[in-house]
């Protein structure tokens, strides 16, 4: 996560540096060039980047995504922001930085605790709209996941993101990208009634 540091008006800023603050003792501290109308540090990594940002549109999507990573109290927003603007720092183009799916993710979940419990491991689960849940098929099996209808978000069809199948192999996958927000709970159908449930929450 980036350096966070509260600046003027008790907002939070990254890499807060007020005109006239003196050096710390035991550090050394030099000038920095500053270019009009852009904030210390990203007049900073416009002289220190390897790889040039060079098209005015890139260096604004870069400084709002550093603002947004900074301010938003959403961790989808931030996370998403920081990928973005990890691309466009490392030269990658404003185009494939801004797809949908850039910043996605993938979260593993077991399917049968490592000592054979009969449970999803971690039970609950959080990621952000269009990453993907993987479930693999750890200890105990066959197993499956089954969404309950009755607990998924208006409009998303159980069907389309429930197993027809069983994993019945150590190691066996199923994986499924989600795109609706909201609360889904879902469960192994072979070990319901022993309380195989699983909790997900795509923000």
């Amino acid at each position: 996560p980036p350096a966070l540091g509260v600046g003027g008006g008790g907002r939070r800023e990254l890499f807060p540096l007020l005109p006239g603050t003196r050096c710390p003792t035991g550090h050394k501290c030099r000038a920095r060039n500053t270019h009009k109308g852009m904030s210390p540090l990203m007049a900073a990594m416009k002289d220190n980047m390897r790889d040039k940002v060079t098209t005015p549109e890139a260096w604004h999507a870069l400084n709002n995504d550093l603002v947004a990573a900074v301010e938003s109290n959403d961790h989808c927003s931030r996370r998403a922001a920081m990928a973005r603007a990890a691309g466009l720092a490392a030269g990658l183009a404003l185009a494939t930085v801004s797809a949908p799916a850039y910043a996605a993710q993938t979260v593993e979940v077991k399917m049968g605790s490592d000592s054979g419990g009969l449970q999803f491991v971690p039970a609950k689960s959080q990621i952000c709209k269009g990453d993907t849940i993987t479930w693999v098929n750890n200890k105990g099996g066959p197993h499956n996941v089954v969404f309950d209808e009755d607990a998924i978000p208006a409009g998303v069809s159980q069907e389309a993101i429930s197993m027809d199948s069983q994993l019945g192999e150590e190691g066996d996958t199923f994986s499924m990208k989600f795109d609706v927000a909201g609360n889904y709970a879902y469960y192994c159908e072979p070990h319901r009634g022993a309380g195989m449930n699983g909790a997900l929450v795509v923000a």
